[in-house]
C-alpha cells in the first residue's frame, strides 16, 4: 500500500510532467490548432496507458487487500504512460489530418518532465531500489538504515543523457523525425535492465511484469524507426 509520502511523490510526477508539456505545448499550437487536440490525444492516451498498465504489473496483486483502491486510485507507471501516450498521439493525429512528425518535440518534453517528476520521487521516498544486506559504494541508506539501490537517481541521470542527446540531434539536424522513437528504445532497453535492480513486485522468478512492459516500449520504438526510415528512404 502507498504511503502518504509516496503519493506526494507522485503528485510531483504528474504535475511537473503537465506543467512542463502544457507551458511547451501551448506554445507550438500557435503554429496549427490541430495540435492542440494532439496534445490532448497525448495527455488522455498517458493517464489511461499508465493507470492500465500499472494495474497489468502489480495492481492485480493487491485485488482483495486493505489498500485496493487506493492503490488503484494512485498506481501509475511511466512505462504505461509512454505507450498510452504514444497511441494516444497517433489517434489524434489520424482525427484530425495532420501528418508531420511530432516525436522530436516530446523527445524534449518526456525526459524533461521525467527529470522534474524524479527530482520529487527522490525528496519523498518513493520509486524505491533493491534492498541490499550491507552498504556498498552505489548504495543509498534511508532514515531506517535500509542500504538500497539509488533507482531514482540512476533513472534521472538516464533522462539527463536522454535530453542532451536529444538537444544535440536537434541542434544538428540529425535524424529528424526519429527522436522520440530513439528515446523510447533507450529507455526500453535501460528500464528492462533497471528493473532487476528496483524494489518492485516480481511475477516470474526475477522479472517484474514492468520487464514486459519495458520491452514493449523497446519494441515499439524499434518498429517505428524502422517505418520511418522506410518511409523516408
Amino acid at each position: 500500500m502507498h504511503t502518504f509520502q509516496e503519493l506526494r511523490g507522485y503528485s510531483w510526477l504528474m504535475l511537473a510532467g503537465l506543467v512542463l508539456s502544457i507551458v511547451f505545448w501551448s506554445r507550438l499550437a500557435r503554429r496549427d490548432g490541430r495540435l492542440l487536440p494532439v496534445y490532448v490525444g497525448a495527455v488522455l492516451g498517458a493517464f489511461l496507458g499508465a493507470k492500465l498498465c500499472y494495474f497489468a504489473a502489480e495492481g492485480w496483486m493487491k485485488v482483495g487487500t486493505a489498500g485496493f483502491w487506493l492503490d488503484l486510485a494512485t498506481g501509475k507507471t511511466i512505462l504505461g504512460a509512454m505507450l498510452g501516450g504514444y497511441l494516444g498521439v497517433e489517434g489524434a493525429k489520424k482525427a484530425v489530418g495532420y501528418k508531420e512528425p511530432t516525436g522530436d518535440w516530446f523527445a524534449l518534453i518526456v525526459p524533461a518532465g521525467i527529470t522534474l517528476g524524479r527530482i520529487g520521487c527522490l525528496l519523498h521516498g518513493c520509486c524505491r531500489g533493491k534492498v541490499f544486506e550491507s552498504p556498498h559504494w552505489f548504495t543509498v541508506t534511508g532514515a531506517a538504515g535500509i542500504h538500497r539501490w539509488p533507482a531514482v537517481p540512476a533513472e534521472i541521470a538516464f533522462n539527463v543523457v536522454a535530453l542532451l542527446v536529444a538537444l544535440a540531434l536537434r541542434r544538428f539536424r540529425l535524424l529528424a523525425g526519429q527522436h522520440f522513437h530513439l528515446y523510447l528504445i533507450a529507455y526500453g532497453v535501460f528500464r528492462f535492465f533497471h528493473e532487476f535492480l528496483r524494489g518492485t513486485p516480481r511475477v516470474l522468478g526475477p522479472f517484474s511484469g514492468y520487464h514486459a512492459l519495458a520491452l514493449a516500449v523497446a519494441v515499439l520504438g524499434l518498429v517505428r524507426f524502422y517505418q520511418r526510415c522506410r518511409t523516408t528512404a
